[in-house]
Parts: structure tokens; C-alpha cells; sequence
């Protein structure tokens, strides 16, 4: 047994949103962190919002960081945008489910 072994910890599953996952990007960890949160708060808000008001909910990521990511989703058609400057961003409702335990209560249902 190595001097070390007791340092090293097992790779945990991160349990990221369906969704953060890019099909034609390369899936970084701190993106799929970005990505998640984002998503997860569009989810939470269930209606239409502007990056300024996801900016100042979510303090760790900048508004240009957000803008970058919601770009990605819009490529991969899990937001869209309306309206003119400033753009209010919604979910299409295309992409990945996340899986529901039967003790959850399903809201898509």
C-alpha cells in the first residue's frame, strides 16, 4: 500500500443537469458546473428572465460568463431567446429529463 493511498479519493458522479451537457463542445467540468446552475435556476423561476436578473441570483458566474453559456444551450436548442434588447431567455423544454424518484413529486405529470 502506497504512502499516498489514504490522500486519494474516488471519482464521485457530479450530479449535473441533463441538459449542461454539450453535443458538440467539449464537457468541461467548471462548464457543466455553469451550465447547471443556470439551468436548475431557469427551472426555478418557470418563466421568462433577462441575464442581468440571472447574474444577480447567481453571484459565482458574470453576466458575460452566463451570456457565453446561454449561447451554448441556444445552439443546442435548450433555451431560446424573444423580444429585442435585452433579450428575455426561456427553456424550450427539449433536452434531457432528469430522472424522478417515486417519493419526488413529478411536476411534469
Amino acid at each position: 500500500m502506497s504512502i499516498f493511498a489514504h490522500h486519494f479519493k474516488p471519482a464521485t458522479p457530479q450530479p449535473f443537469h441533463p441538459d449542461a451537457y454539450l453535443r458538440y463542445r467539449r464537457n468541461v467540468v467548471n462548464g457543466l458546473k455553469a451550465r447547471t446552475k443556470i439551468l436548475e435556476l431557469m427551472e426555478d423561476m418557470k418563466r421568462e428572465t433577462t441575464i442581468k436578473e440571472l447574474s444577480s441570483m447567481l453571484a459565482a458566474l458574470s453576466y458575460r460568463s452566463i451570456l457565453h453559456h446561454l449561447h451554448l444551450l441556444e445552439g443546442e436548442k435548450i433555451v431560446k431567446r424573444t423580444g429585442k434588447r435585452p433579450y428575455r431567455w426561456s427553456l424550450t423544454g427539449k433536452g434531457q429529463r432528469r430522472i424522478v424518484h417515486d417519493d419526488e413529486e413529478r411536476e411534469w405529470e
